[in-house]
């Protein structure tokens, strides 16, 4: 007798379904809601997902990992298309500049030697160094500029007041911080070593105002330097915030001390990016930007007083997932002026987080950076 058995047909139609059930991914919950101020810091239409960029902007300030964030600008082709403050700071608060002083300390040396003031490669004009026999005499402005001196500067230390920086900005160097630098002995060879250093830049500045005046009068050194700062640079750009200080002996805390809003540190860091120009004016010779932007010896990571995105003697980037084009301006307590000229984005994040904590702060700039389509700059 024949027995009509069950056809297998079905369910083995069935299998790939039920296969396919059991391995789909959940959905990634929704996001929570964004909040009012988190959007009204991004534009309508700031040429990419405005809840995207807003987002990323709120996460500096909301994330306990990226606080105390005070402000944040975000420029694309020159347009300011997110701005943030934290409470109780706005867009005329002046903001200090810590080492993000050092970028344009080295664009004011640039523009004294497009003025036929200084030149790169000869010894720098410190009688000290000018005598007979000092090694010192050896040291070039290019040393200078790219922390290559070989000069004895120790930048941080514990106790901290041991460091030269501390010594010089607050102890018993901060009437006349030149001399106290410019006195320090070499420990290595004039542009055989790479080390960062504050004393370095209080250096350049005390060579621009060699450069500007012969006077010795401390108000009179301040008076040309400042100057020089306000009309080549200051009110070219439009930063009418900007506060430069100056120690006793009129010399430009050039370093660390300048002092001015968020926006006016997006223009400086817009200025880089477009070259050293300004409304198709050339404000300092591309060439001296290129320089200030490209390796030195001895740390591939440093330019002429500005960071850039490449690999440190012992550390990777900075701005990891960034085009190695990228730069900053980068000072104590997490102040960043970020330039991606492969992005056109300037971002500018100023506020209080301390030193060795900034990894989240850098994640999130790169975060809004990347939001931007490459223009195909490198």
């Amino acid at each position: 007798m024949f027995v009509r058995r069950p056809s297998l047909i079905l369910p083995l139609l069935a299998l790939p379904a039920l296969i396919g059930c059991g391995n789909e991914k959940a959905a990634p919950p929704p996001l929570p809601p964004i909040g009012e101020a988190a959007m009204k810091a991004v534009i309508d239409k700031p040429g990419v997902n405005r809840e995207r960029l807003a987002r990323a902007v709120d996460a500096l300030f909301s994330r306990d990992e990226t606080s105390e964030t005070r402000a944040v600008v975000v420029v694309r082709n020159g347009k300011v298309v997110a701005e943030r403050y934290g409470p109780g700071y706005h867009e005329n608060t002046r903001f200090v500049s810590w080492s993000m002083a050092k970028t344009v300390t080295a664009v004011m040396i640039g523009m004294l030697a497009a003025d036929g003031r200084l030149r790169l490669d000869e010894g720098v004009p410190i009688p000290a160094w000018q005598r007979p026999g000092d090694p010192r005499g050896e040291i070039t402005l290019r040393h200078l500029l790219q922390m290559r001196s070989g000069l004895k500067h120790l930048e941080t230390s514990d106790p901290p007041y041991e460091a030269d920086t501390v010594r010089m900005l607050f102890l018993d160097g901060r009437d006349n911080m030149a001399a106290y630098a410019e006195a320090q002995p070499l420990e290595a060879e004039p542009g055989k070593t790479w080390e960062y250093s504050s004393a370095t830049t209080v250096i350049l500045a005390d060579l621009a105002a060699r450069a500007l005046t012969q006077s010795q009068d401390p108000a009179e050194r301040a008076r040309v330097v400042s100057d020089y700062l306000k009309t080549r640079i200051f009110e070219p750009l439009g930063m009418k915030s900007m506060v430069p200080e100056f120690d006793q002996a009129g010399t430009l805390i050039g370093g660390s001390l300048i002092h001015g809003t968020a926006r006016d540190w997006a223009r400086f860091g817009e200025f880089l990016r477009e070259g050293g120009a300004i409304r198709g004016a050339q404000l300092v010779p591309s060439a001296w930007i290129d320089f200030m932007t490209e390796p030195s010896p001895g740390n591939k990571g440093y330019g002429g007083q500005t960071w850039l995105n490449r690999p440190q003697p012992d550390a990777p980037p900075l701005w990891q997932g960034l085009s190695p084009g990228t730069f900053s301006m980068n000072g104590h307590l997490g102040q960043f002026v970020v330039v991606s000229r492969t992005n056109a984005v300037t971002v500018v994040r100023l506020g209080k987080t301390n030193d060795g904590l900034n990894d989240p702060v850098r994640a999130g700039i790169v975060q809004i950076i990347k939001l931007f389509p490459s223009e195909g700059v490198k």
